[in-house]
């Protein structure tokens, strides 16, 4: 099946998006002769002047990103002959809403956000749980419109309080850009002969192992969590975690990491516990075919709970 790669912009309307997207297509580095299909499900005050694109190859539709089925893209795809997709996204919409409607021949191969730093604070405050939609996925933040000195701390713990990994650009009202070098330190030594993990710290960490497992690879930890049980598996192994929060009380969800121990059933649901394990970075059903961390136990001792039952990361 042929692969058609998919550049996705995400962000709130007049965050910059669609002046991105222009510039992109009119670089003959990037518009070489493709026939690519660019999809727009949000409109706002600017708009795409095709007649500056080097190659007469983009060919624009205005969808709805609610009501777009697979079969409607699927059609657009044979009528253009597309080798790739561009699309601007609807910033008041949730992006896997529309990920999950995409033809399977549809890869994703970038997701840039675009952010208004004027205005992204506010919007985090009143919107958080799409703003964590969008840098969640995003393999770059762009925060634009940022003034000259102004403070981008307040821009770089919004983009790290969501993920350690998403590369952060600001763009300055005066046209220069620059990429954030402010080093984040974790909250326990990694390098330690044993790993301490504070109960407070668990979201943190938890993230951190699934990022970047090969990093832990054969390192010794210690943390308190709850016994959960994996149905796939059978005894000899649980799945130690906590209850963590993203965005708001909806999406609160248990993360555990799958922990190799003989004495497994014996373990009571939901009990605390905690765990001395080594880690490893190996493939198991519940990272679809990736490499995640997986803990064998040192040991496993009744604990008693933690002061809060849910963290964030």
């Amino acid at each position: 099946m042929r692969q058609i790669p998919v550049y996705t912009f995400t962000g709130f309307l007049d965050s910059g998006k669609t002046k991105f997207i222009q510039e992109t297509l009119e670089d003959p580095r990037f518009n070489t002769g493709e026939h690519t299909l660019l999809l727009i499900f949000e409109e706002g005050e600017e708009e795409y002047d095709i007649s500056t694109y080097p190659h007469k190859n983009v060919y624009l539709e205005v969808l709805d990103q609610d009501t777009v089925t697979t079969a409607e893209l699927e059609a657009l795809e044979k009528k253009y002959k597309a080798d790739r997709v561009v699309m601007e996204l609807n910033g008041m919409k949730l992006v896997g809403e529309l990920y999950s409607r995409l033809p399977r021949s549809w890869g994703i191969a970038q997701e840039v956000m675009f952010a208004d730093a004027s205005t992204i604070l506010t919007y985090n405050a009143n919107m958080r749980n799409l703003v964590v939609d969008k840098l969640s996925g995003c393999e770059m933040v762009v925060f634009n419109r940022v003034k000259p000195g102004e403070d981008t701390m307040p821009l770089h713990k919004l983009a790290r309080a969501v993920s350690r990994r998403v590369d952060i650009l600001y763009e300055t009202t005066d046209g220069k850009s620059s990429f954030d070098d402010i080093v984040d330190p974790l909250p326990f030594d990694i390098n330690a002969p044993v790993i301490e993990v504070k109960d407070e710290d668990y979201g943190l960490w938890y993230r951190d192992v699934s990022e970047e497992t090969e990093k832990y690879a054969g390192k010794t930890i210690r943390f308190k969590a709850q016994v959960a049980r994996l149905r796939r598996d059978k005894d000899g192994i649980f799945a130690p975690g906590r209850f963590i929060m993203t965005c708001c009380v909806d999406d609160i969800q248990f993360c555990g990491v799958p922990c190799k121990y003989a004495d497994a059933a014996k373990l009571k649901a939901k009990s605390w516990v905690m765990v001395t394990a080594t880690i490893s970075a190996e493939k198991h059903p519940l990272y679809k075919g990736e490499l995640g961390p997986i803990l064998t136990a040192i040991s496993v001792e009744p604990a008693v709970p933690a002061t809060q039952d849910v963290v964030t990361f």
